[in-house]
C-alpha cells in the first residue's frame, strides 16, 4: 500500500500565504497534525518512508514514524517563484497556474507533473507490497492524486485533489 499525508500546518498555510520552496516550519497546529496522522496510521509497518526536504515534511515524517527517511527532491513543493509569500487572495485567483510562461517564474506545471511522475513510478515499479509512506506537500499531493486517480479536465477546480494539512490517502500497489 502507498500512503501519502501532506505536512502539518504552518503559520503560512493559516495565513494563506504562498510557500513554495520557502522553508516554513510546522506551528502548533502543525504538529497536532501530523501527530493525527500518526494515529491514523498507528500500525502500519512501513517498508519505505519518502519524504520531501523542507522541514514542514520532513519533521511530520519524523513525528509519524521512527523508521529511516529517505529525503527524495522530488517530493518539494512546486516553485512558486515571486509569488512565495505573497498572502494577496485576489491575485492568487487570477493567477494562470498552468501558463507555461509565466511571468512569475513559477515552476512549469510540465516539469511539475514529470518529476512527480517519474518519482512514483520509480515508487510503483520497485515497491510492489509494499507498504510505502510519502509525506509531501499539496501541490505535489494534487500531482500525486493525478497520477493516480486520473487528470483534472480543463477547468476542472483543482481544490478537489488537493490534501488537506494531515490528510492521508492510500492507494493499492499489488504484484498483478
Amino acid at each position: 500500500m502507498i500512503y501519502i499525508t501532506r505536512h502539518g500546518e504552518t503559520d503560512w498555510n493559516k495565513e494563506h500565504r504562498i510557500q513554495g520552496h520557502m522553508d516554513i516550519p510546522l506551528n502548533e497546529q502543525g504538529i497536532l497534525d501530523a501527530k493525527k496522522a500518526k494515529e491514523e496510521l498507528k500500525g502500519i509497518k512501513f517498508d519505505v518512508v519518502f519524504s520531501s526536504p523542507l522541514s514542514r515534511a520532513l519533521d511530520t515524517a519524523k513525528i509519524i514514524t521512527k523508521h529511516k527517511i529517505i529525503i527524495d527532491n522530488r517530493l518539494i513543493e512546486r516553485g512558486n517563484g515571486s509569488l512565495e509569500g505573497i498572502s494577496d487572495e485576489e491575485l492568487f485567483k487570477t493567477i494562470k497556474w498552468d501558463d507555461e510562461n509565466n511571468p512569475y517564474g513559477i515552476e512549469k506545471l510540465s516539469d511539475l507533473r514529470n518529476r512527480v511522475y517519474s518519482f512514483l513510478d520509480e515508487i510503483v515499479n520497485n515497491y510492489k507490497d509494499k507498504n510505502v509512506l510519502i509525506v509531501t506537500h499539496a501541490g505535489i499531493g494534487i500531482q500525486i492524486r493525478s497520477y493516480f486517480e486520473g487528470e483534472l479536465m480543463e477547468g476542472q477546480d483543482v481544490s478537489v485533489y488537493r490534501l488537506r494539512n494531515g490528510e492521508v490517502l492510500k492507494y493499492e500497489n499489488k504484484t498483478k
